[in-house]
């Protein structure tokens, strides 16, 4: 059976469409008794707004896009949280995709919302993207953007993250106190923000505690498989450095391929080798030893992101002006077995 329309109800009651709107509305210039036949006659015929008109009306869709990098990490799990937590308080509709950390796939991902006539897109860029232009295209379009966690500083448009130099330089610095001298990185991929950032932290830690840097002791991590990627690389290490005794690991899950590896050839850690990790996961907690980590606020990344994007999204509609944001939010170190 085919839904209720306006018109139908309209009919029954010998009414206009106009009034059956406006009743339903609870418009004052509706007399409360044909309020009350419109709003029963819904009821009765299980009327329900055509939400598609109603955005067509108004010219918005309620809707907005989440467009993350992966889909495999805690993290993004918690930006989830706290993206659809500010949502339903708003309620909206939220798109979530993925670019699998692949430029031509965020691309396509960009073209699909702005061709949807989201309300406006929250987004962390994959480890391919260098150029901007997809990005810009969406500012392009008059459609609010916020970007988190990697996010682009040539872009103009709001951003939520962490200083990630900060908390590798604690990281690091941490390792130093604990007595460690060769320290490993095992980092990300050569474009991303926040791996440039992760990197330029272990490296100024060691220089302001006179410990020389060694390129052979930054093993890449940018095959998307960072399990593997901290296993593979904790094998080379042990056998390019047999005198290493930490390693600072660009996330928890290559941290937690690195103590797999350690734990497999029976290397004690902390004692011989220390691992830090970068998150705070569900894998830092079961993994043993447990894992020292940096607490990066998923959650919070998330709903403040969302909530700076709607409230954008409320300026524009109503011709507000306004600046962009620039919010960075405090980390810490979760200090556990492993280091």
């Amino acid at each position: 059976m085919k839904d209720a329309t306006l018109k139908q109800i309209a009919t029954q009651l010998g009414v206009s469409i106009t009034t059956v709107s406006k009743a339903l509305k609870g418009y004052p210039d509706v007399s409360q008794k044909t309020k009350n036949a419109v709003i029963d006659l819904a009821k009765k015929l299980n009327y329900t707004p055509n939400s598609f008109a109603v955005n067509l009306r108004t010219k918005e869709s309620k809707t907005i896009g989440l467009i993350v990098p992966t889909v495999d990490y805690n993290f993004f799990s918690k930006v989830f949280e706290g993206v659809l937590e500010e949502a339903e308080k708003r309620k909206y509709l939220v798109i979530i995709l993925r670019s699998n950390e692949k430029l031509e796939v965020e691309k396509k991902q960009i073209e699909l919302l702005l061709n949807k006539r989201v309300d406006g897109i929250l987004m962390s860029l994959s480890n391919e993207t260098g150029d901007f232009d997809h990005i810009n295209n969406i500012i392009a379009h008059k459609t609010p953007l916020v970007l988190f966690d990697k996010i682009a500083k040539l872009v103009n448009c709001s951003k939520v993250m962490i200083n990630d130099r900060k908390a590798a330089y604690d990281a690091v610095t941490y390792l130093i106190q604990k007595g460690h001298k060769k320290i490993a990185h095992f980092r990300g991929s050569y474009m991303p923000q926040n791996s440039i950032d992760r990197f330029l932290g272990y490296n100024k830690a060691l220089e302001d505690n006179n410990i020389p840097y060694d390129s052979n002791l930054v093993y890449l991590c940018d095959n998307n498989t960072d399990f593997e990627d901290g296993y593979n690389n904790a094998q080379k290490v042990v056998v390019d450095h047999p005198d290493l005794d930490a390693i600072f690991a660009i996330t928890d899950l290559v941290a937690v391929g690195a103590i797999k590896y350690l734990n497999d050839i029976g290397i004690q850690i902390p004692k011989q080798i220390a691992v830090f990790g970068f998150c705070n996961s569900f894998m830092s907690e079961i993994i043993t030893p447990k894992l020292t980590t940096i607490d990066q606020p998923g959650f919070e990344i998330g709903k403040r992101a969302a909530s700076i994007l709607f409230d954008e999204i409320e300026l524009i509609r109503n011709n507000v002006a306004f600046e962009f944001q620039l919010v960075e939010l405090e980390t810490g170190i979760i200090e556990r077995g492993s280091a």
